[in-house]
């Protein structure tokens, strides 16, 4: 049965306030035992500060002291109870067609076999999607080893417009290229719209994954009803891997590294997905061919 008015979400934290009986306790022995100690037998209590060099406290001041630490406790303890009004939910978009581009940042993507770089060209791809764009909302997760939302779906595409110049290499310490991570934090963005909404997925990469569950993890994706396209970035012959520190990662045999564009598996993805590839190029055919797709209300059945 859903609670109703004022609540508070976890009120177990009250049982906090049950710790200010035995400080309350301890308050009064400490208070008596000091009434009976040895250096009352030896002077008038008035004239104990003299004697000590220190002012016992009142017991008026002792407990008001007491009451508002109380006070304090009581107030931490009901601000983790979590306060709670009742909300109703809104529904904040309308069916419509939705694109969430999953943008590959690990060290690969700084090869340049393409101008300016594979990150260079993915910025630019993403670029042609907004100007392009007419019906489409789009978001952007930026990921390497770990994914970052940079923006979640939304029709103001300025702000995805802003954070391209930032896109680096750089913004996760940990270098890697986990797609599986960044699908599940997808899913998770694209389950919050409407049901009868178009969902899909844009994964921007060179390809160079190793985790052998992608495809099948798509596939549940799209029986789920998010379809995935893929935009490849880079060629087939690729380029050396540049070293965070200047010249080449290097190999476990001390050969620089050579990342080239994965187009068997990116196209595997894609079709495991429900979507089209297209390889990125100076052109905006690409993008056009994928914001048309994506403007399809429902997954075909068959995919």
């Amino acid at each position: 049965m859903p609670e109703s008015g004022f609540h508070f979400a976890q009120p177990a934290w009250f049982w906090g306030l049950l710790a200010i009986i035995p400080v309350a306790l301890w308050l009064m022995r400490s208070a008596a035992r000091a009434a009976r100690g040895p250096i009352h037998r030896y002077a008038d209590p008035h004239l104990l500060p003299h004697l000590t060099g220190t002012r016992d406290l009142e017991t008026s001041e002792r407990w008001g002291r007491f009451l508002r630490w109380s006070l304090l406790w009581a107030l931490l303890l009901a601000a983790m109870a979590g306060p709670r009004w009742d909300a109703t939910d809104v529904r904040l978009f309308h069916p419509g067609n939705n694109l969430l581009m999953l943008l590959d940042i690990s060290r690969s993507m700084q090869v340049d076999d393409v101008s300016p770089s594979r990150l260079g060209r993915a910025r630019q791809e993403v670029q042609d999607l907004i100007v392009n764009n007419r019906a489409v909302r789009l978001g952007l997760i930026a990921f390497a080893s770990v994914p970052l939302v940079l923006s979640p779906i939304t029709e103001d595409t300025f702000t995805i417009l802003n954070a391209l110049p930032a896109l680096s290499t750089d913004l996760v310490s940990l270098q890697g290229s986990r797609l599986g991570m960044a699908l599940d934090r997808a899913e998770g963005l694209l389950a919050g719209l409407p049901a009868e909404s178009a969902r899909s997925i844009l994964l921007i990469s060179d390809g160079d994954f190793d985790e052998p569950d992608l495809p099948e993890r798509i596939r549940k994706l799209a029986q789920s009803g998010i379809r995935l396209h893929v935009l490849g970035i880079g060629t087939s012959e690729g380029g050396r891997v540049p070293a965070p520190r200047g010249g080449w990662v290097l190999d476990r045999t001390g050969a620089p590294v050579v990342s080239a564009l994965n187009e068997t598996l990116l196209e595997s993805l894609a079709k495991a997905g429900g979507g089209i590839y297209r390889t990125a190029d100076y052109r905006d055919g690409d993008t056009r061919a994928i914001l048309k797709a994506a403007a399809v209300m429902r997954l075909p059945p068959e995919a």
